[in-house]
């Protein structure tokens, strides 16, 4: 709701007085509720409160469960798991890294804190033998784990235990002084919530005070005085009269007494000036009704001819000016509305001929422009056509460049091939080398055979089979090498049939792309041929419009000449219930005047 809204219902339904008792219970009632609620607020987030208890017990449960990092009992447990399973030495060190980072990192941050100096101190009694722990672990124990001496280990291990005991018990002195600097904070903050809520609780005191003070003030001085004068005020409106109130004031109740004792005196005078000027107006409206009744008559001869008063005299004689205007106009129109009639009939005229001419136009116009359309469609057909060559241009080169790809993988499996038979051709060499020599294997134990007598008998026919079996090898051999080379010499004349393919399908893509170039041309001269034609065609219809347009305001201009002439007519047999005294107008002037303050060109 707007404010002025607001106020408005506010002064409907209360009176200033019980607006600020009102307001001041609710000022007191707010006040209240405020302190109320700080109060409420307070006790939620001061230090014991449930915010705190919750935060402390969040850290006391993150301190419970995560190893501190300023303590090197994670380090320790660390190096005790490495003592007993050396092998992971790897992962043991990068934790060890790790958790020495992370104490450095807060013992920095301990050392710049600006905590308490006792807490401070005995951090800084906790360091040196954290400091000896991390030295040996670096300096001795790790190199001893790595080289693998059992022994060194054990001896740096038990060198760790006693720095760790030590700062173990720093540790322990340091949480008792932690425990009780806690304390001791928790107790100051106590005492400061207290103190704050008595001095909170005293000013809220002294605000309701002051307030319920001032709503009595305010009542007494202001609201009282007000109720005075707006009765009085109220009484001389309704025209009685009254005596105001506090007019000895000199605050702003006070001015507004004297102001209304002003308004009560003007009123007065006002009254004495209204009963004078009631009679002169009487008068002059009297004369003004004669006059007037007398023009709207029809007699523009009419003249005032009463004396006003001097109020008013001016006005008498700006009025017969008025009327002697008037009559001047009306004389005016009635000579010149002859030739105005006359006017508006060649208008006429001439606009019928203009119409039926832009009718031509336009018709002439339509025709162009459906002309231009028919040419825009053919345009459109033939770029159509061309971008549709230009696609199968396209389609062709991407099957040239498969064809090529196809040719190209045809070549390599061909080569592919050739490295195989030549592969093969080493393969039936050495098969031919194989039956060479169990041939002459074979002769060797034919030999032997038949110096064994009969006993070896069997042997040799045993090696005359095998002698058989390996001259029969070389010839098979020999007839699969000449096979090979045959196949060999094939493949070559394949392979430079294929690439002489390449080569022609790079001819045919040389082409197609050199026709495909020629189509993009013929499709952007075709679309720019076709956008001319479309903006033509656009212009031609908008002129084709701006023409029936135009002819349509010219039979719209034909028609209103037509309705002025008639017009003209009726006001000259209106204008002739006027009766004014004929003025001379001399033979052959046809000079154009101005009328007085009309403006408006008459004859002369």
């Amino acid at each position: 709701m707007p404010s002025g809204a607001l106020v408005g219902a506010l002064d409907s339904v209360m009176t200033i007085r019980t607006f600020v008792r009102v307001g001041g219970a609710a000022l007191l009632l707010l006040i209240v509720l405020a302190a109320g609620f700080s109060a409420w607020r307070i006790d939620v987030i001061r230090m014991g409160g449930p915010i705190q208890l919750e935060s402390k017990q969040t850290s006391d449960l993150i301190a419970d469960v995560l190893p501190p990092p300023a303590y090197i009992i994670e380090a320790y447990l660390e190096a005790t798991l490495l003592l007993r399973n050396p092998a992971d030495a790897a992962a043991a060190e990068k934790r060890l890294n790790k958790l020495h980072e992370d104490y450095r990192a807060r013992i920095a941050y301990w050392a710049t804190s600006g905590i308490d100096a006792q807490v401070a101190a005995a951090i800084s009694t906790s360091t040196p033998p954290a400091d000896a722990f991390w030295s040996e672990v670096k300096q001795n124990y790790l190199p001893a784990i790595r080289a693998g001496d059992g022994a060194a280990s054990a001896r740096s291990y038990a060198r760790l235990a006693q720095a760790y005991a030590t700062h173990r018990k720093a540790i322990d002195a340091l949480v008792a002084r932690a425990t009780d600097y806690q304390r001791s904070l928790d107790e100051r903050a106590v005492t400061t919530l207290n103190g704050t809520l008595i001095g909170l609780f005293i000013i809220g005191a002294m605000t309701v005070g002051g307030v319920a003070l001032f709503c009595v003030l305010l009542v007494q001085r202001v609201v009282r005085p007000i109720v005075a004068v707006s009765t009085a005020t109220a009484a001389l409106a309704r025209g009685e009269s009254a005596v105001v109130p506090y007019l000895d004031r000199t605050d702003e109740l006070g001015r507004i007494a004297v102001a209304v004792e002003q308004f009560r005196c003007a009123a007065e005078a006002r009254a004495e000036s209204d009963a004078t000027a009631a009679a002169e107006q009487r008068v002059v409206n009297e004369a003004l009704a004669d006059i007037l009744k007398t023009m709207a008559a029809g007699d523009m001869t009419a003249q005032l001819r009463t004396d006003f008063p001097p109020a008013y005299r001016e006005v008498g004689h700006h009025l017969n000016g008025a009327a002697n205007t008037l009559r001047s106009m009306i004389q005016t129109v009635v000579e010149t509305a002859s030739d105005v009639e006359s006017g508006a009939k060649d208008i006429a005229s001439a606009c019928n001929d203009l119409a039926k001419r832009t009718e031509g136009t336009a018709a002439s116009l339509e025709q162009t422009s459906a002309a231009l359309v028919q040419i825009d469609g053919r345009l459109r057909a033939s770029s159509e056509a061309s971008a549709s060559t230009a696609q199968q241009a396209d389609s062709a080169l991407a099957t040239v460049a498969s064809g090529r790809s196809t040719a190209a993988d045809a070549v390599q499996a061909m080569s592919r091939v050739a490295a195989s038979a030549k592969g093969t051709d080493a393969v039936i060499e050495g098969l031919d080398k194989i039956a060479f020599q169990t041939r002459v294997l074979a002769m060797n134990a034919a030999v032997e055979a038949g110096r064994a007598g009969d006993a070896g008998r069997g042997f040799a026919v045993v090696a005359d089979l095998v002698s058989a079996l390996a001259l029969r090898a070389e010839e098979e051999a020999k007839s699969a090498r000449d096979q090979l080379t045959t196949t060999q010499t094939e493949i070559e004349t394949a392979v430079a049939a294929v690439e002489h393919v390449d080569v022609a399908l790079e001819s045919i893509a040389q082409n197609v792309e050199g026709v495909h170039a020629v189509l993009g041309g013929m499709v952007a001269s075709n679309q720019a041929q076709s956008l001319a034609v479309s903006e033509i065609a656009a212009a031609m219809r908008a002129m084709d419009q701006s023409t029936q347009h135009n002819a349509t305001m010219v039979e719209k201009t034909s028609t209103a000449a037509a309705t002025l002439s008639h017009a003209i007519q009726a006001m000259v047999t209106e204008a002739s219930v006027f009766r004014f005294e004929p003025r001379a107008r001399p033979k052959g002037d046809s000079t154009r005047v101005v009328a007085p303050r009309a403006g408006i060109p008459i004859d002369a």
